[in-house]
């Protein structure tokens, strides 16, 4: 059963020619399981049923300020990807204002990108790559193999927290501190075909998308959650064949959530404001293939 998933995957397109809309720009700048625990927190219960609830329970903040990083290795290229912003769980939108990595002279020619996170879209500003200054870059997620979890450069911090809903095997490791708060350390492994059934409507197509798109649908993991269940930090890791060398791309992604209740107003852009033509591909700044079609 595993070998025919692999081969079903590997015949679909390469997720590197969608990656391209963030992450290759940075890498460019620089270069069926089984249910189970191990250990349990006495006053938390199963580690995986805590881990299905961590969504709801960012649901149930309302909303936070995030920190992001992404960190991508390919070959014997290494860049990370930096973001900061704020998002609002209970309407599933969020701003980020992502920065790219430095050049190895330790100066970056990309200003910083911003992001609006919505359910089934994400938009891009100072995308580059022609797009007008006052134009936004719209992308449907769903049609994305990796379905935003690399794309952006950031993981969208309710998809990274929608991932733990296909918690398959958890280990509560022990107590920890994050940002000055007290926290509990799981560790385990996620299956994102699970996470996709059991997610919210605005993220099943995306973690579906994801689940056929990545190498493995296999995700591992580490949360960390407050004492009202909140995640307080995650970082999963993913990889994905790059289309151009052949490469795996091995990324780490990690969201930091703090402030919670703090103010999160996100506005979409109108249609006018969305860039209507064609966005160029070049050797530093691939296509943002599945923007609405306008590729």
């Amino acid at each position: 059963m595993v070998g025919r998933e692999r081969e079903r995957r590997g015949r679909k397109p390469g997720t590197a020619s969608v990656v391209g809309a963030v992450v290759g720009v940075g890498l460019a700048a620089t270069g069926c399981s089984g249910q189970g625990t191990a250990a349990q927190d006495p006053r938390s219960g199963d580690p995986v049923r805590v881990l299905h609830r961590a969504a709801d329970r960012l649901v149930a903040a309302g909303s936070s300020r995030a920190r992001t990083a992404m960190e991508m290795a390919s070959g014997g290229t290494r860049v990370t990807i930096r973001g900061e912003g704020v998002y609002d769980f209970r309407e599933r939108r969020g701003r980020l204002k992502v920065r790219l990595p430095q050049d190895p002279a330790g100066t970056s020619g990309h200003r910083p990108i911003t992001e609006l996170l919505a359910p089934g879209a994400l938009f891009m500003k100072n995308r580059g790559a022609g797009v007008p200054d006052d134009k936004w870059v719209r992308v449907a997620t769903a049609t994305l193999s990796d379905g935003n979890l690399v794309t952006g450069g950031a993981t969208d911090p309710l998809a990274a927290a929608e991932v733990l809903r296909g918690t398959r095997t958890a280990t509560y490791v022990g107590r920890a501190e994050v940002a000055g708060t007290a926290v509990r350390h799981y560790r385990g492994t996620a299956d994102l075909a699970r996470a996709a059934r059991e997610a919210s409507y605005g993220n099943r197509a995306a973690l579906s998308a994801a689940a056929e798109g990545f190498a493995t649908a296999e995700v591992p993991f580490d949360a960390y959650l407050d004492d009202a269940g909140r995640i307080r930090k995650v970082r999963h890791r993913f990889s994905f064949a790059n289309g151009r060398g052949g490469d795996t791309v091995a990324v780490a992604s990690t969201t930091l959530l703090y402030d919670f209740g703090a103010v999160a107003r996100v506005r979409l852009p109108e249609e006018d404001d969305i860039y209507a033509g064609k966005i160029a591909a070049g050797p530093e700044e691939a296509a943002g293939e599945g923007a609405d079609g306008k590729n």
